[in-house]
């Protein structure tokens, strides 16, 4: 089994090596290159690797990682100030979009209305994996449009409480979708708000201790530990791991000690969040693609050309300027939307 797993790294490190480069050379990406390594790799590939479900699970830490990093980057004011955005520019996408899905499941391709309610609101949401990395690549993420687009997948990943609430609502003969949606976010709230106030008195004195000790891979497994189980936390209370991860990162973000953990962070969340994308690749049904290509490009089309619709004039209500509303509108309706159609 563990000559298994090594063999199967040893091959994605060896198409990572190659692809990746290759994609940043022609200007692609280094997540396009992660991706297509994986497809290459994978089972729709040479077929050399076929348990990427597992891998998929264990690279996930990578995206866990990233969130943690761009969490201890920000200071607490900074979210405080796009509080409007996320909240505000956030709910809207949210609503606006899933509504314009909804209609356009249930109206245009006849999905039953329960059905075309939990497509709509899931297809509404970004992959946050994907934005983050493109615009760190880009070094866009403290720009203008950066930030918005950073508020708004804050608010896609709060809004994860009330869809897994309403998905055994859905199968119900009647809905009382307020009540339990309500108290399914006012519980997850409650914990949140512990955790918060345990993290912000206890990590800071438990790095402090483990610091004295100067014991370096000590300090490594703290710093590990405390981004994951931070995440478990918030994935246990309905939450996503991201959002845990990245809290974790804001707790941190004024400790004397944050750019010790981010040395020591930094190494692993690169590796595991390319690992990560290429687990995707690997997922890749290129059986489907191949079987129904303009059935399936021209759905991906339609979804980006809605998210665009409804993404630049929310923007602009919101007082964005025309170039950065444009901006948010394409790297939210185009990063991820491969990943919730094409990959399985």
């Amino acid at each position: 089994m563990a000559h298994d797993y090594l063999l199967d790294l040893t091959l994605l490190l060896f198409a990572a090596v190659i692809v990746v480069p290759l994609s940043q050379w022609v200007r692609l990406g280094a997540v396009p290159g992660f991706l297509i390594a994986g497809g290459v790799v994978g089972p729709s590939g040479v077929g050399w690797i076929t348990n990427s479900t597992e891998i998929g699970h264990f690279a996930e830490i990578g995206v866990v990682l990233l969130l943690f990093v761009i969490g201890i980057e920000l200071k607490p004011a900074l979210l405080w100030r796009i509080r409007r955005l996320v909240f505000g520019l956030g709910s809207a996408q949210v609503l606006v979009t899933g509504v314009l899905l909804v209609a356009v499941s249930h109206l245009l391709f006849e999905v039953p209305l329960k059905a075309s309610i939990l497509i709509g609101l899931a297809l509404a949401l970004s992959s946050t994996a994907f934005v983050l990395q493109l615009l760190k690549e880009n070094r866009s993420l403290t720009s203008v449009y950066g930030r918005s687009s950073f508020a708004i997948l804050l608010l896609q990943d709060l809004a994860v409480v009330p869809l897994l609430a309403l998905v055994p609502l859905l199968a119900m003969p009647e809905l009382s979708i307020g009540a339990n949606i309500g108290l399914a976010v006012a519980e997850s709230l409650l914990i949140l708000g512990g955790v918060i106030v345990v993290g912000r008195y206890l990590l800071h004195p438990l790095l402090h201790r483990i610091a004295l000790s100067r014991s370096s891979e000590i300090f490594t497994a703290t710093a590990v530990l405390i981004v994951i189980g931070t995440a478990l936390v918030t994935e246990y209370i309905g939450l996503s791991m991201a959002m845990g991860a990245f809290m974790a990162g804001l707790l941190l973000s004024s400790s004397p000690y944050k750019h010790q953990v981010m040395a020591e962070i930094h190494p692993l969340r690169g590796l595991l969040l390319g690992l990560f994308f290429m687990s995707m690749g690997m997922s890749l049904n290129l059986g489907l693609l191949l079987a129904q290509p303009l059935l399936t490009l021209g759905l991906v089309g339609l979804l980006i050309l809605i998210k665009i619709i409804a993404l630049y004039p929310i923007a602009r209500l919101y007082g964005v300027k025309a170039n950065h509303s444009a901006a948010i509108a394409l790297v939210l309706a185009q990063s991820g939307e491969f990943a919730l159609v094409l990959f399985s």
